[in-house]
């Protein structure tokens, strides 16, 4: 969570809601969503303890169908997200060849993640570490510099919900504590805990990052920046700018490594269950890791670097990444149906979700059919089969 959406989120966010107050309204309300999100995920990831996620739960929870959904939704979305994070990595730290660097970085977080969940949780702390220290000198050189806030507009209700959106972006992470979940010791216990906590963290760090924005650029200047937290820096300590840019790359490579991850693992989930290719369901004996399915992630995602431009996919991406999770609360409310906080859930991820952008939802759409498609050829197979 703590990677590359603090760092590019603000001025789109700013933009849709129309003022600091709207801003904050909408890091509010991506934050509950994503609390209620992270309660049904740690309840659900404790009854089934096992790769695939919200593929599983809604599997297991409600039909084969809306698993394949779920399943379907992480993927696209998430190789979509990898390829964008895989290109900024490479605008920040080599802007000249940023496809390049991007390709370079692709395919040594995969050799990370081949060796393992241990070397991958190792390096997520590495790179989440950077990541605060970096935003802690922002956030200090932010409120040290003079102040040169500038009003934008209005807010209006819509507009607060899209900027939920954008920043939902941000918080998009911790299902992949649960997609990881045969690979934990004493998952019953560790995954309920280490969701929200993860969770709570990252909302107080986005909260301090969001206010010390608006009081140094303000709503107007945070929605024209394309690097909020370069200009923040700036504003106290140029010298820090190229820190900054760094600090970007480091984030950025963090949240790559962890979407690698959990692709892998939600594609090893629907090959088990023959609803993607059964070679994508091979497990290294030595290190317990479905090689073949980070293998294909990550060639799929070395293609969509090297022959696309993917920043316009993260409007695309939150939206299936929303609709992941709302199958996730409808799961979880077939475990008690009188709970509130699935109910508040489900409706806020498809609330925000269809006032995304249109060419998002859209597209989001498209690709769902697609996904029908091919589910009912698994359907026919499976039935032939028999």
């Amino acid at each position: 969570m703590l990677g590359a959406g603090v760092f590019a989120v603000w001025g789109p966010a700013a933009l849709a809601a129309g003022s600091g107050p709207g801003l904050l309204a909408a890091l509010t309300l991506a934050g509950g969503i994503a609390y209620c999100n992270a309660r049904s995920t740690a309840r659900l990831a404790a009854r089934y303890p096992q790769a695939g996620g919200a593929y599983v739960y809604g599997t297991r929870r409600i039909n084969p169908a809306v698993g394949f959904t779920a399943g379907w939704a992480f993927l696209v979305g998430k190789t979509a997200s990898a390829a964008a994070m895989a290109l900024t990595l490479g605008a920040y730290l080599l802007p000249d060849h940023p496809r390049a660097i991007a390709a370079a970085a692709v395919v040594a977080l995969c050799a990370i993640n081949l060796l393992g969940v241990k070397k991958t949780a190792l390096a997520s702390a590495v790179f989440a570490a950077s990541t605060l220290a970096v935003l802690a000198a922002v956030v200090v050189a932010g409120l040290t510099g003079p102040v040169a806030a500038q009003p934008l507009g209005d807010t209006h209700f819509w507009g607060i919900l899209t900027a939920a959106g954008f920043i939902f972006f941000a918080f998009a992470g911790y299902a992949r504590v649960a997609t990881l979940g045969e690979e934990v010791t004493d998952p019953e216990r560790t995954i309920p805990r280490a969701i929200p906590i993860a969770l709570g963290i990252t909302f107080a760090v986005y909260l301090l990052v969001a206010v010390t924005a608006l009081i140094v650029l303000g709503p107007g200047m945070l929605a024209a920046s394309t690097a909020p937290l370069s200009d923040l820096a700036g504003a106290g300590a140029p010298a820090l700018k190229p820190l900054v840019a760094v600090g970007a790359g480091v984030a950025v490579a963090g949240v790559l490594l962890s979407l690698l991850a959990g692709i892998g693992r939600t594609s090893l989930a629907m090959a088990r269950d023959r609803r993607l290719p059964g070679g994508l369901a091979a497990v290294s004996e030595r290190f317990g890791v479905p090689w073949a399915a980070e293998l294909a992630a990550s060639a799929l995602v070395l293609v969509l670097v090297s022959t696309l431009d993917l920043r316009g996919a993260i409007g695309f991406s939150s939206f299936c990444v929303l609709i992941y999770y709302a199958v996730a609360n409808a799961s979880a409310v077939t475990l008690d149906r009188r709970a509130p906080i699935p109910w508040l859930g489900l409706a806020g991820c498809l609330l925000v979700a269809v006032s995304l952008p249109w060419a998002a939802v859209l597209g989001g759409l498209a690709v769902f059919a697609v996904g029908a498609a091919w589910y009912a050829v698994t359907e026919r197979r499976a039935a032939e089969s028999h």
